[in-house]
């Protein structure tokens, strides 16, 4: 343990300690067990010159896995799709990857451009009228999603689907838990959908409804009935989203009667990336603006007609009054929003609309295959995009093992969320499954 020597150490940490009437700086560390405890400098080998150590991380890295190899079926809320090469060139630009919040939008025209066309990118997805220029990431986003309902609303009790992705259900609990705001979960039914039927029991006093759509089972809430139902009460229709690439699809949200929608936006152009940095996604109709969280960029003419793109909203406490502010959002993921615009520029539309086919495709193929095969099954019949839950009937954990040897990661295990479904797996097919690999996937998962 390093310890507090007079003479050696800086003023201010001598005076630091004096006001906490410490005389050593290991005293701040006494209520730490002792066998938790380093007495003993650390046994750390000679250091290597930097070409020696070069060497030896590129020895270590050759134990590591390589992704490529492998086929995955995993998905829940983190999706492995196809990144264009030029992506990578786009985000590489020093103005790109150095920019800070843009202040002064005399020179950060290119970064509020790219900001502007991420949000009008994100309202045509979504079917909504007004965009945010992302949030931190999707379980922070529909969080806030749900602050603002109450905000809008003046109410304090949100009910949210059990169906929804179990992380942002966490994130949703430590945001609401501050004494004063009810959480109400929604069961979810036999065919993998909320159970509306209980919305009807909080209709007074309700601030939001919560669903994902596709859930985290893969499958299409019924998102105008459950519109209706929040309507109905003075609520808001709260719409998750943890594969967007299901927006080049499906009926936007805002089309089906959402009036928030919040979530992910990984699928465009970010790696997986062991967990992040991700983007958040928030929209909203146009007559909540003003009680959006999170920054937005406008454009504009100077007085010549020249356009010119500005920051137009910013309700963070630091740029408003407190008691106005609507969140302590202090930053945004610019860089991986501007990587999302990269990727949906790219594409275009008619190639989001293609790439969102070969996945619904290759889902269904996959669906297909287990339905024939003896001792698996769909564990829901409800329509899904790319990601479904197969049940096992037997060994699951060592079938799926066995497929992890042959470099297969079957699907993501589901006792760990939802302990009724011990014997299930979320499977995922993406553009990057060959069929080859489903083959593989169904045979491991059926065999005896």
């Amino acid at each position: 343990m390093m310890r507090y020597i007079p003479n050696s150490s800086p003023t201010s940490q001598r005076k630091m300690l004096r006001a906490m009437g410490l005389n050593e700086l290991e005293q701040l560390f006494e209520n730490l067990p002792d066998s938790l405890r380093q007495k003993s400098p650390l046994d750390l080998p000679a250091p290597l010159n930097e070409s020696a150590l070069v060497s030896h991380f590129g020895a270590l890295s050759e134990h590591n896995a390589n992704v490529h190899e492998y086929a995955s079926f995993l998905g829940g809320g983190a999706y492995y799709h196809y990144i264009p090469a030029a992506l990578d060139h786009i985000l590489l630009r020093s103005e790109f990857y150095t920019s800070y919040t843009p202040y002064q939008a005399e020179i950060s025209q290119g970064t509020l451009q790219a900001m502007f066309e991420f949000q009008t990118y994100i309202c045509e997805l979504t079917g909504m009228e007004v965009a945010n220029s992302s949030m931190y990431d999707g379980a922070s986003s529909l969080a806030e999603a749900l602050l603002m309902a109450m905000r809008v609303t003046g109410r304090k009790k949100v009910a949210v689907s059990r169906a929804v992705h179990p992380h942002y259900r966490r994130v949703i609990e430590t945001y609401l838990d501050d004494g004063d705001k009810q959480l109400i979960e929604l069961s979810f039914t036999d065919d993998g959908l909320t159970d509306l039927a209980q919305v009807s029991n909080h209709r007074s006093d309700l601030a939001a409804l919560v669903l994902q759509s596709p859930n985290f089972f893969g499958c299409f809430e019924e998102l105008s009935a459950a519109a209706s139902l929040a309507h109905a009460s003075g609520a808001l229709l709260v719409v998750g989203i943890t594969e967007p690439l299901s927006l080049g699809l499906a009926k936007p949200p805002g089309h089906l009667g959402a009036d928030l929608a919040a979530g992910e936006g990984q699928s465009f152009g970010l790696p997986l990336s062991f967990g992040g940095p991700y983007l958040g996604i928030f929209a909203a109709k146009g007559e909540y603006l003003r009680s959006m969280p999170g920054r937005i960029a406008g454009q504009t003419c100077d007085d010549k007609g020249r356009t010119g793109y500005v920051l137009t909203l910013g309700t963070r406490e630091q740029h408003i009054r407190r008691e106005q502010a609507t969140s302590n959002i202090c930053t945004n993921q610019a860089l991986c929003a501007l990587a999302a615009t990269t990727y949906l520029a790219l594409l275009g539309k008619e190639g989001l609309r293609e790439l969102a086919l070969l996945n619904l495709a290759k889902a269904k193929y996959c669906r297909d295959q287990i339905e024939q095969a003896p001792g698996v099954e769909l564990r829901f019949p409800t329509p899904t995009f790319n990601e479904f839950v197969v049940r096992v009937t037997s060994d699951l954990e060592r079938k799926v093992g066995r497929l992890l040897e042959q470099r297969i990661w079957a699907g993501l295990p589901l006792a760990p969320f939802y302990p009724e479904l011990d014997d299930c797996i979320l499977v995922c097919c993406t553009e990057m499954i060959s069929q080859e690999a489903i083959h593989l996937l169904v045979e491991g998962l059926a065999e005896k």
